[in-house]
């Protein structure tokens, strides 16, 4: 329970604090986009070829295919 207070705390705490500093919430809000893309892109990149080997051999495996 003191987990969950401590955390609420920390929470309002920093809610405060970014009302103090607006200006720096457009850069910080760009490089969450710029680091989500790059997960994105790194894992379709990683996953793509086997998801790609995925539908294939499903593909070989239905009738007619």
């Amino acid at each position: 329970m003191a987990a969950i207070f401590y955390t609420l705390a920390t929470l309002k705490d920093r809610l405060v604090e970014a009302d103090k500093e607006r200006g720096a919430t457009a850069v910080e809000y760009g490089l969450l986009v710029a680091l989500i893309a790059a997960v994105i892109i790194g894992t379709v990149v990683i996953l793509g070829g086997r998801i790609n080997t995925a539908f294939q051999t499903i593909v070989t495996a239905l009738p007619g295919g």
